[in-house]
């Protein structure tokens, strides 16, 4: 009888934690807990033994992030098949110890996206799944367990895989405080997607701990008619000893196991933290009950729409079509005194320059803070500041309350870049975070504009910010970046500023390979301050290509004659695409604003004579 028909009968009891129970038996954090299929499968077998004989129905076979992403990370790509054959193989011996065990092949999510690596098409996704869902299928598993999904796309490709091999599945996804998983999804939505996506079983798992898990399974029961599986993590971990403990006691579970069952869970297991132990009082707790009744779906729990961003206030972009918008980019401080920057903010303002544009620690060497900076620079020049922020440096809750202070701030045009790594930079200890890359920082501050945060929750009133996206056409396959920005755009980018660029030529390509963004570009203009300089840009920093041309232009020169030859440099760019250009980026270097000075005039004296 398959796991279907013995659901209608009865609640089943799933099995407990593998990573946390094969940390507990001595495995370092550091080893990588699926390739112990393969090198310890004798320690791996009696963990399963364990959670037989403490009564378990369904156990899981050793493969939570048993798939290519993970595994190539660590040089194991070549062993996806092998390691969930032997996983569905250790699991299968194990349930052969008592009469009616059934095998889960437990399949994790993918590994997320990190700093400029390229997102994953939906296909992409479904045939990395594919491959590990076939390996556990051909190993003998009798359901897949889709499992601690934070991203609905994955999951829905994830299902498409599992269903091709004919097997029951079960698609469960970790769910937080209020009932939305870490993409924002909802429990009703995610139950939707389900049943649309022809899952057999619905569930959640992990998340926020049992109390928030019933809550979900008490909606899950009143959208579907289907089994709903329930795995709660063991409360929530606390930090003791150098080790993790979990502090929900098998008491306390099997006491929300029953509630969980009373709620409509039919298979209930535990997640992180939960034990042999733990599975043993849920597995007494729940012998002889029976399915719940369903209650129809009402709008309880389900969270209204976020209120809608503030009211649009004045932005630099105002002016785009009037005149050439102007912005020119000064680097923080590497130390506390701030006053040449804003005193080059104001003379740039006099000018006639729109905005500042002040970078977030360039090249991973760290200055002031520029959220704070840019607030007293707005206050005291009285321009507006473009803050560039990057991935690099944050995680997704620090960014998020970085963000909503620079909107309290005043701060309300960004330039989301996903920064360059931390090993660029000149502090050996610091790592990059990555949490966010550009598109994603992009997609998380349009969700702050409509009024909600990274998981959809209600912040109030939005933050307004002017998104800004970068883009690079210094590359050998312009077309890539093109696609890059239009997912910029799709994401909620409402503007764009480019890398240097030294030819034209270059300009009118990016500017034909967008048209179709429908969103402002700005070309990146930089001058050169002398041959060392321009060598400098084009052989060492990332995005910048200084074309053989310009460099021998500046060959030999330094000092007033490499400035007065930057500068014509650049005032020929601007005289090239003046009439293509809606506004231009100013990049001076070394803080010279003097520079940018000079080219406003020009820019300016341009506009007269036309």
């Amino acid at each position: 009888m398959n796991i279907l028909e013995r659901l209608k009968n009865g609640v089943l009891t799933g099995d407990g934690a593998v990573g946390t129970m094969l940390y507990a038996k001595g495995v370092s954090l550091d080893s990588n807990f699926e390739h112990l299929n393969l090198v310890r499968p004798g320690l791996v077998l009696e963990l399963a033994r364990e959670y037989v004989a403490a009564g378990a129905q369904v156990i899981e076979t050793n493969t939570f992030g048993a798939n290519f992403t993970r595994l190539a990370a660590i040089g194991l790509g070549h062993k996806v098949a092998g390691i969930n054959h032997a996983g569905a193989r250790i699991a299968r011996e194990a349930a052969l110890e008592r009469p009616g065990i059934l095998v889960a092949g437990s399949v994790g999510p993918l590994a997320r996206v990190k700093g400029d690596e390229a997102e994953l098409s939906a296909s992409e996704m479904e045939d990395m799944f594919l491959v590990q869902c076939q390996a556990l299928a051909e190993g003998s598993v009798d359901l897949l367990m889709l499992e601690t999904f934070a991203s609905l796309g994955q999951l829905v490709a994830a299902v498409r895989a599992a269903r091709s091999t004919g097997l029951p599945v079960c698609a469960s996804m970790a769910f937080l405080e209020g009932g939305r998983s870490g993409d924002g999804t909802t429990v009703d939505a995610f139950c939707a997607a389900m049943e649309e996506a022809g899952t057999d079983i619905i569930g959640a798992n992990c998340g926020a701990g049992p109390l928030e898990l019933v809550k979900v399974v008490r909606r899950l029961a009143s959208l579907t008619a289907k089994p709903i599986a329930a795995y709660a993590n063991s409360g929530f971990p606390e930090y003791r000893d150098g080790r993790y403990i979990y502090r929900a006691t098998p008491d306390y579970c099997a006491a929300m196991a029953l509630e969980m069952a009373e709620a409509g869970a039919g298979l209930i297991g535990g997640c992180c933290g939960t034990t042999p132990e733990h599975i043993g009082a849920i597995s007494r707790a729940l012998v002889g009950r029976k399915p719940a009744p369903r209650v129809k779906a009402s709008s309880a729990g389900i969270v209204g729409p976020a209120e809608s961003g503030r009211p649009g206030t004045a932005s630099f972009l105002d002016a785009w079509g009037l005149r050439k918008v102007i912005t020119v980019e000064l680097d923080p401080p590497k130390g506390m005194e701030c006053g040449r920057i804003i005193a080059g903010s104001r003379r740039l303002k006099a000018a006639g320059a729109d905005a500042i544009n002040l970078a977030e620690n360039p090249l991973a060497r760290p200055r002031m803070g520029n959220i704070a900076l840019g607030s007293i620079t707005q206050r005291e020049a009285g321009i507006e500041v473009i803050c560039h922020v990057t991935g690099r440096d944050r995680n997704l809750i620090g960014m998020q309350s970085d963000l909503m202070g620079a909107s309290l701030l005043g701060i309300s045009s960004i330039l989301a870049v996903t920064g360059d790594p931390a090993t660029m930079g000149d502090h050996a200890g610091a790592k990059s975070v990555f949490d966010l890359h550009s598109f994603t920082l992009i997609r998380l501050l349009a969700d702050l504009n409509r009024g909600v945060n990274a998981i959809a929750n209600p912040i109030g009133i939005g933050t307004g910010f002017t998104i800004g996206a970068a883009f690079n056409p210094n590359t050998g396959n312009m077309a890539v970046q093109a696609d890059r920005l239009r997912k910029k755009v799709a994401n909620g980018a409402v503007f764009a500023q480019t890398q240097p660029i030294y030819d034209p030529a270059l300009f009118f390509q990016a500017l034909e390979l967008t048209r179709g963004c429908g969103i402002p570009l700005m070309p990146g203009i930089m001058p050169l301050v002398s041959e060392r300089n321009a060598e400098y840009l084009h052989n060492e920093v990332p995005g910048i290509n200084v074309p053989d041309a310009v460099r021998a232009r500046m060959k030999g020169l330094g000092k007033e004659a490499g400035v007065r030859e930057g500068l014509a440099i650049a005032r020929e760019f601007i005289d090239a695409t003046f009439d293509a250009a809606g506004g231009y980026y100013l990049i001076p270097p070394f803080g010279k604003y003097e520079l940018a000075v000079e080219l406003i005039h020009h820019i300016h004296e341009k506009e007269r004579s036309v």
